[in-house]
């Protein structure tokens, strides 16, 4: 029976996808007064194309200083259906855009031409403020038709975790969450309707990181993993990981959806929790699986790695995460979840390469300090930030851009130059990553000068972005 849907039945299915072609990339203006604002890139990464690791499309927000960040499509492979006689649901071609600064959503279409989106609709701030909420973050398409995103504040850029929900037109209906529990903070989630269950993760009050990275705002950073009862929408009970684990940021169930197991990386201080349901239980237990160390500077000063994003392959077997400020990319064999597993590691420059005028006294994994990376002449600067791992598997890209006020501060020289996008050759059969010396994408010479690549998609889905729901 012909297939109706968007997307794949699952994920192995979806393994056996189309080699991407095309990257759609958030990309960030550093100069908030420029009237064109942040925009949505389109990259050819077709290596038989004449314009290949070049940027051949720019849809332009046209709103300045409102932070365009993560984005996600109008449906994905939970929308997938094989009953022909049911009428078929959207296609995947309107990809969502929440602005983290200006609250505004933005909503982009590759209908007429995939290389060349178009800016169709705008859901003003005003409106989300509002519903009491601020700072849209995550989107996901839902196996209904709506598409919910996660908020991090209220409407004075107070943590608060919440929900928006669009209608299949893009119109704001409501929050989600009923009851009278909220989540401290907000920031990204994953929803498992087989196990009656969606979890959702934590950053801080807007307010606060809007301005900056400042230690002593981490007393307010969140440090809890959140699970709500998906049919009825409740927060049922909160799972605080302590204050290791303060800033629980990309929450990955795995793909498989009848596997009550996942992961979430805690970025501050670099340690990943695997969440899972123990058979015979009720309730989801948390364990730390990962650990990365402190880079150990003297005067009592420490580099911490950030993890700033992690992804799973769709065949649930390698875990990826980036430690921004430590510089490196790193891959785990999570074929045991319990016990991961390091198949990999590749530095891309960061805080401590050995020319960075910091000098690493003890260092529990690296014998010496990682020297700078250069890409096709290229310095890379600033850190790997945002992953997205091709279909197969087999190539994992890396921006660089974390989120434009810390961009600022933490690498000024990234921002002075622009940011980059390299791609990393991954061994799927025994594990390991190797830097492509031939693909680079450079937003140094953009048209309204340097800016900064974050999230990325490709047309057909991707590993971030798409749901399974289990078939019984």
């Amino acid at each position: 029976m012909p297939s109706c849907g968007p997307g794949y039945s699952s994920p192995l299915a979806a393994m056996a996808g189309p080699k991407e072609k095309l990257l759609y990339v958030i990309t960030v203006q550093p100069d908030k007064e420029h009237p064109e604002g942040d925009y949505l890139s389109t990259v050819d990464v077709d290596p038989e194309s004449p314009t290949f690791c070049q940027v051949i499309h720019r849809t332009f927000t046209n709103r300045p200083g409102v932070e365009i960040h993560h984005c996600g499509w109008n449906t994905c492979s939970s929308c997938h259906q094989k009953n022909a006689d049911e009428k078929c649901l959207p296609k995947r071609n309107k990809l969502i855009l929440p602005s983290l600064t200006g609250d505004t959503i933005f909503v982009m279409s590759t209908e007429k031409d995939p290389r060349a989106p178009e800016l169709i609709k705008v859901i003003n701030g005003e409106e989300m403020r509002k519903m009491n909420v601020c700072a849209p973050h995550t989107s996901h398409c839902l196996a209904d038709g709506n598409i919910m995103i996660s908020t991090l504040g209220d409407a004075d850029g107070n943590a608060k975790g919440d929900f928006v929900l669009l209608d299949p037109e893009f119109n704001l209906k409501e929050t989600w969450t009923r009851g009278e529990k909220k989540a401290a903070c907000g920031y990204d989630f994953w929803y498992q309707p087989y196990f009656d269950v969606m979890v959702s993760s934590e950053w801080g009050p807007p307010r606060q990181f809007r301005r900056g990275f400042h230690a002593a705002d981490l007393e307010d950073y969140g440090t809890h993993l959140n699970f709500y009862r998906w049919s009825t929408r409740e927060l049922e009970y909160s799972i605080d990981l302590g204050k290791e684990g303060v800033t629980p940021l990309e929450i990955r169930f795995l793909h498989n959806p009848k596997k009550a197991e996942g992961f979430v990386g805690c970025a501050v201080y670099s340690k990943v929790f695997r969440f899972h349901k123990p058979e015979g239980s009720d309730k989801f237990v948390v364990e730390k699986v990962i650990d990365v160390p402190p880079k150990e500077l003297g005067n009592l000063q420490k580099s911490n790695g950030m993890m700033t994003d992690i992804l799973i392959s769709l065949d649930d077997r390698f875990l990826y995460f980036s430690n921004w400020t430590h510089g490196d990319v790193r891959q785990y064999d999570i074929s045991n979840p319990a016990k991961p597993k390091l198949t990999g590691q590749i530095f891309l420059n960061g805080a401590i390469v050995s020319d960075s005028g910091l000098v690493v006294v003890k260092d529990r994994e690296l014998s010496s300090q990682p020297e700078p990376v250069f890409v096709k002449g290229r310095r890379l600067e600033g850190g790997p930030q945002m992953l997205q791992l091709s279909l197969d598997g087999k190539r994992l890209y890396v921006s660089s851009s974390l989120y434009s006020p810390w961009d600022k501060q933490f690498y000024p020289k990234m921002v002075k130059a622009g940011g980059t996008i390299v791609q990393l050759d991954v061994d799927t059969v025994n594990g390991g990553m190797k830097l492509n010396p031939n693909f680079l994408v450079d937003f140094g010479n953009e048209p309204n000068g340097p800016t900064l690549p974050h999230e990325m998609r490709y047309p057909g889905g991707d590993c971030t972005s798409d749901i399974w729901l289990a078939q019984d």
